[in-house]
């Protein structure tokens, strides 16, 4: 039931907690295969149009929503109309009426509300033709691909390259190396369902990435450390037995620790990595550093 809310929920209104999408749960009933079923709806050959516009930073938006942050948006001013935008919170109110993002009312914010259309907007975005969002899609995905490799260098240099991008108002908490690394690998989409705060063995693990069903892709089970390293962060992982939780998701499972030294001399906000191959049935790691 959890993979479903993930993958078909996510929209919600006044009195009414849940709301899925009924076309997609049957469909993926029918077909025994959670996948996206939206892109079978006439709305759906609009959304490239849409997001190629590059209001006041429109792209960067969209890949942090991708990843699963979320994003203010004023949406009053909109002309209720589909010809005339004239700045990026039109884009986003327009995406709000096609079903393409929630809107939660208390907060003024949007977000995507779950896999089936997170996955609409990885496809989309990389037929975006400006090349900051090209850049942005192969650094994201030669990122996932350095993990998957346990290249720890190539990864703690991505991730300290995005955080750099960050407020230093907010740049000194565990919440905004969260953050960067949903924007860092935004686009899972196409390989991996994420989950944070995952329930698992005897807490709750930071980040996780499942690979979609068979899948050849390892599971990526990521702890962050802003106060302490990179090996603190598996030894918690391992301590609290985080991969029991997932054992039989994918080909295998990687225990990624990703940390900010924030007492690093003044101009080295220096990174760490460390990623390790957990052994499914026992407690045995064997290092994935190449």
């Amino acid at each position: 039931m959890q993979v479903v809310k993930k993958w078909y929920d996510g929209y919600s209104f006044r009195n009414l907690d849940s709301v899925y999408n009924p076309n997609s749960v049957m469909k993926a009933i029918i077909h025994d295969d959670f996948d996206s079923y939206w892109t079978q709806t006439s709305a759906a050959d609009s959304l490239m149009g849409y997001i190629s516009l590059d209001f006041d930073g429109l792209g960067r938006t969209v890949t942090e929503l991708i990843g699963g942050m979320e994003a203010e948006v004023d949406t009053k001013g909109f002309a209720n109309e589909l010809t005339t935008f004239r700045d990026r919170d039109d884009v986003l109110t327009l995406l709000i009426h096609l079903g393409y993002l929630a809107y939660d009312e208390e907060t003024c914010s949007v977000r995507i509300p779950n896999q089936e259309i997170r996955q609409e907007f990885a496809r989309a975005i990389r037929q975006v033709k400006r090349d900051d969002t090209i850049r942005r899609v192969r650094e994201s995905e030669q990122l996932i691909t350095d993990t998957v490799q346990g290249n720890e260098e190539a990864v703690a240099r991505q991730i300290e390259k995005i955080h750099e991008e960050e407020s230093p108002l907010y740049y000194n908490n565990e919440q905004a190396l969260r953050s960067v690394i949903k924007r860092a690998y935004f686009s899972y989409g196409d390989e991996y369902v994420m989950f944070e705060e995952l329930p698992a063995g005897s807490g709750y693990a930071d980040v996780v990435y499942l690979p979609k069903k068979n899948s050849p892709l390892p599971v990526l089970i990521v702890e962050l450390k802003w106060k302490q390293s990179a090996d603190s962060a598996l030894e918690q992982i391992r301590d609290r037995r985080y991969p029991k939780a997932v054992e039989g998701y994918g080909s295998h499972i990687l225990l990624v620790g990703i940390s900010y030294d924030r007492n690093a001399p003044a101009g080295k906000r220096e990174h760490h990595c460390r990623i390790e191959r957990y052994e499914e049935g026992g407690e045995a790691l064997t290092s994935e550093k190449k």
